[in-house]
């Protein structure tokens, strides 16, 4: 596997555009568990991988300013609004898989047919076992009420996972109550919004906030983590996820698409085909503790602790379409 780190400048030349036994993946996902998914495609395909990586943005507008001559087969982001994106930049194309719209849940995918989902990103609420009762914990929208005055800890809104969690509330809710909700949560923040989710949860540990938002996974690497002082942390809290009857729990998800010009189309199809199967799907489960797209797999033991989740079924596209409402309405809100 060739493996690149993004550089803008670096000349279009990198790969040939003829039609070779390869599949060019441009991803925004760093994470070990990828690239033993991807030695094991080339394993049971002889399809070699040629791998650029970036952030999200930057791989977006490297794919545009390549044009016609672009030799990415693959785009591979996290959330839901950042395939939005590249669908709206015009960078990618239909699938046409049966196997995946079969393996792959409507609201886990584009309507259109652009973007699929691959794995599952569930945001949970991490409480403090001994300052929080479960009784307390409702949906995110309870999160609002004044019983949560200076106990919240969230990231800034400039972070993606919280502009989809507003744009999923726009979707069930409107514009007007969930403006009504995000200015009831700022006042109800134990501190300025800073750091990533792993930040917020360490914040409940030492006890600058009873409760925060973050994706169940941060939790699961702090319970599996070799560091005596991660374990600390992790066993003083616990997760939990939204019932049904509070609007159910917030799913986002790691996902890929083909990219508009690809050279290998039909390899770019079956990687992800086979990324949507069992195999791969168990992988990004062990691996790095994200929820695979089937219900119907074993799932390892930190999964399994944490509880089953409802999702709130809407269509994680709403993430990308509500998006710039979701920003425009934190920032009148107050919400840094």
């Amino acid at each position: 596997m060739i493996r690149t780190s993004l550089l803008l400048f670096i000349p279009i030349i990198l790969f040939s555009c003829a039609p070779k036994d390869e599949v060019n993946i441009y991803s925004s996902r760093h994470y070990d568990t990828d690239l033993e998914l991807f030695d094991k495609f080339t394993e049971e395909t002889g399809i070699s991988i040629n791998l650029i990586e970036g952030s999200s943005d930057e791989l977006i507008e490297r794919i545009k300013s390549e044009g016609l001559n672009s030799p990415a087969d693959i785009v591979i982001t996290v959330d839901a609004g950042r395939l939005w994106r590249a669908k709206e930049a015009d960078i990618l194309q239909p699938y046409n898989s049966e196997y995946l719209d079969d393996r792959i849940a409507k609201e886990l995918r584009d309507e259109d047919g652009y973007w699929v989902g691959l794995s599952r990103r569930v945001r949970g609420m991490i409480y403090h076992k001994e300052r929080v009762s479960t009784d307390e914990l409702q949906g995110y929208w309870e999160l609002g009420n004044e019983q949560w005055d200076g106990r919240l800890c969230v990231r800034s809104s400039n972070n993606i996972y919280n502009q989809s969690l507003v744009a999923s509330l726009i979707e069930t809710h409107g514009i007007e109550d969930t403006e009504q909700w995000a200015s009831k949560l700022v006042t109800n923040f134990a501190r300025t919004p800073q750091g990533g989710d792993t930040d917020q949860i360490r914040a409940v540990a030492a006890g600058l906030c009873d409760v925060a938002l973050a994706n169940h996974y941060y939790l699961g690497r702090l319970i599996v983590s070799s560091r005596s002082a991660d374990q600390e942390v992790a066993e003083q809290l616990g997760i939990h996820f939204p019932a049904a009857e509070f609007g159910g729990a917030h799913v986002n998800i790691s996902g890929a698409a083909i990219a508009a010009n690809s050279p290998n189309r039909e390899n770019a199809i079956r990687f992800l085909e086979f990324l949507a199967s069992d195999d791969a799907q168990q992988i990004y489960a062990i691996g790095n503790m994200e929820f695979p797209i089937s219900d119907d797999l074993e799932l390892p033991d930190v999964l399994k602790m944490m509880g089953e989740f409802e999702s709130d079924a809407v269509n994680v596209g709403a993430y990308g379409s509500n998006n710039p409402d979701a920003i425009r309405l934190m920032d009148r809100v107050g919400w840094r």
